[in-house]
């Protein structure tokens, strides 16, 4: 939940989007199938539910609803679908309110959460970076000062690569994933946002504001030979790479946003293909925006990718 905002104005203005659909909107989970180009629903349901991502060994997807972490799933053999989906809760322990910055590790064994920790007066702050067992538990904090947002691991499991506020403009950073000393790679004026590792650990792609657009950078892990790879007028947000690294989803919104990833906008999906240095619609336009496909969201054998569209009652 970024906005180009000054910091102060930013989580309230965040908080009070959010908390102004969760009790009036429906959302619906859904998958795309790369090989056939179908879209199938495999959740539907009067709640604020955002961010699904895979889960390595393919069995559930991840989702956070009101501040909570769930599991999507389906009964152990039997195919996904609408039907037979069920949605379980993970527990969290002091990180009562997680927002949609998550996401496994490489193995499985883990997951980075970001949720907002109260401030001196016990109000909602800053979101920081924790780190729980898969199946729930005691957050481990790991980053020391926030707004910080996780969103990708690095194919090691070693690195956490994260959105962060600092001094007053958002940047990405690295930190161990045992926690340690944070590492600033982009410095620039624009907001930097939504980094992920390539699956060769060779790159870590990221979302710059540049030009009055979102656009699609890289750059190398130390933050050297950062680069441009989508930028064709659209507002373009967190590029999402396939597990073989060929290509990379995007959420595109179909008028500008002048640095914000608002909910309630008119989108799509598009697919960005980094050997030919093409990009195709992978969804008609739909409602969503803000929670549709915040963190890495494609399936392990690289056939599918879950989105959520939403529809406010």
């Amino acid at each position: 939940m970024r906005r180009l905002l000054p910091a102060a104005l930013l989580l309230l203005t965040a908080t009070a989007a959010t908390a102004q659909y969760r009790d009036n909107v429906e959302s619906t989970v859904q998958v795309v199938d790369l090989t056939t180009g179908g879209i199938s629903t495999v959740y539907k349901g009067k709640r604020h539910l955002e961010a699904p991502n895979w889960a390595p060994s393919g069995v559930c997807l991840l989702v956070n609803s009101d501040g909570k972490l769930y599991t999507l799933r389906w009964p152990e053999g039997q195919k996904m679908t609408l039907a037979n989906s069920l949605l379980c809760p993970i527990p969290t322990g002091s990180a009562h309110d997680v927002n949609n910055d998550h996401g496994f590790s490489p193995e499985g064994d883990y997951l980075a959460i970001s949720h907002f920790i109260p401030d001196s007066a016990g109000v909602k702050g800053a979101s920081v970076i924790s780190i729980i067992p898969s199946c729930g538990g005691a957050p481990r904090r790991i980053t020391p000062t926030g707004p910080s947002y996780w969103h990708g691991w690095s194919p090691d499991g070693q690195t956490l690569a994260y959105c962060a506020e600092r001094n007053g403009n958002f940047d990405v950073y690295t930190i161990p994933a045992n926690g340690g000393t944070e590492r600033r790679l982009t410095d620039n004026a624009g907001l930097d946002d939504g980094p992920e590792y390539s699956p060769d650990g060779q790159y870590i792609y990221y979302c710059a504001y540049r030009d009055s657009t979102m656009q699609i950078w890289r750059m190398h892990p130390d933050g050297s030979g950062q680069e441009p790879v989508l930028a064709d007028g659209y507002d373009n947000w967190f590029a999402h790479l396939s597990p073989d690294g060929s290509q990379f989803v995007v959420i595109t919104y179909l008028e500008r946003q002048h640095g914000d990833h608002p909910f309630g906008k008119q989108v799509k999906l598009r697919l960005y293909d980094l050997k030919e240095h093409t990009v195709r619609d992978l969804t008609p336009v739909f409602f969503g925006g803000q929670g549709t496909i915040n963190v890495p969201s494609w399936s392990p054998d690289g056939k599918m990718i879950a989105f959520v569209k939403y529809r406010v009652l």
